[in-house]
């Protein structure tokens, strides 16, 4: 018997130990800088959505009142050009988007920005919005697809049955001409498969616009780590992606157990401006949201 709980204390111990070397392995602070003048800075974060028939608890209405300041200095500290959100929703009942708590306020406190890829909720899925500086960028053309077998049928189930999942997307200008198209995603955390079959989709709506020599940015919460299939699927269709390293989902904790689900890439014409930043601290002693903001600056190629 002592042998057993020898063997028990052990294995709890190399439990722990690999515990706390994953997350420091995966942790590190960095703090928001200026990018150059003549770059694009591109940001994403998963802000969870919000159950509007909870008053109180995780995500629940008290929940966003405890987070929504948290998330503007946020939103203020990256200062990015584009920002892609997911989970951006006030949840009731359905597909109901009626009420939007977090976009709504993000904007109000934020008028030099505008949200593209939104519209009435019964034509366009309106809970990933991508955000962008007035000043700097006009919207021409936006719109969305479900990972699904029928994509272009709005709410439709993912490949598996599990709930609604899809990419939303906006084509910008800069004041100077040059166009460029963000593709914002959310795939499924549970289900590879499903991972998989909705990078495969992305790839196949893709293929038109990088044929056509565009500029694309895919951005969002993918949820698979750097080298697994569904990053590789996406990248052999002929994005780089960022070396975004550590934890981007912190379980709303700080706990910073694997490496980045969230991330950015681009067509071969953009190049990254330095390296991809993840600020990785709570904003007015709280955590905005179980994600961390990850952002990067690019330049077009010339």
């Amino acid at each position: 018997m002592k042998r057993v709980f020898g063997i028990c204390a052990t294995v709890l111990l190399l439990l722990a130990t690999t515990a706390c070397v994953q997350i420091l392995r995966n942790s590190g602070e960095e703090t928001a800088a200026r990018g150059p003048a003549d770059s694009l800075r591109f940001a994403t974060l998963n802000v969870h959505y919000i159950i509007l028939g909870r008053e109180t608890g995780a995500w629940s209405v008290g929940d966003w009142e405890r987070r929504k300041a948290p998330l503007d200095a946020a939103f203020k500290d990256v200062a990015a050009d584009v920002f892609a959100f997911q989970e951006m929703e006030s949840f009731a009942r359905g597909s109901d988007g009626d009420t939007n708590l977090a976009r709504d306020w993000l904007l109000d406190q934020n008028p030099a920005y505008r949200a593209a890829a939104v519209g009435d909720w019964r034509a366009f899925p309106s809970t990933q919005p991508i955000f962008f500086r007035a000043d700097r960028l006009a919207v021409v053309d936006q719109g969305w697809f479900f990972f699904s077998d029928t994509p272009d049928v709005i709410y439709s189930r993912t490949f598996n049955g599990s709930w609604p999942a899809f990419a939303s997307w906006a084509q910008f200008e800069t004041r100077d001409g040059q166009r460029f198209r963000v593709i914002n995603v959310h795939f499924e955390y549970k289900s590879r498969s499903n991972r998989i079959l909705s990078a495969e989709l992305v790839v196949d709506r893709m293929a038109p616009w990088i044929e056509a020599g565009e500029n694309i940015v895919l951005i969002g919460d993918i949820n698979a780590r750097h080298g697994a299939r569904t990053q590789d699927i996406l990248a052999a269709a002929g994005l780089q992606f960022a070396p975004v390293a550590g934890a981007t989902y912190h379980f709303n904790r700080g706990l910073n157990l694997f490496g980045a689900i969230d991330h950015i890439g681009v067509t071969q014409n953009m190049n990254i401006v330095g390296h991809p930043v993840v600020l990785r601290n709570k904003y007015l002693n709280e955590w905005p949201s179980d994600h961390y903001p990850v952002y990067a600056d690019f330049r077009f190629a010339e």
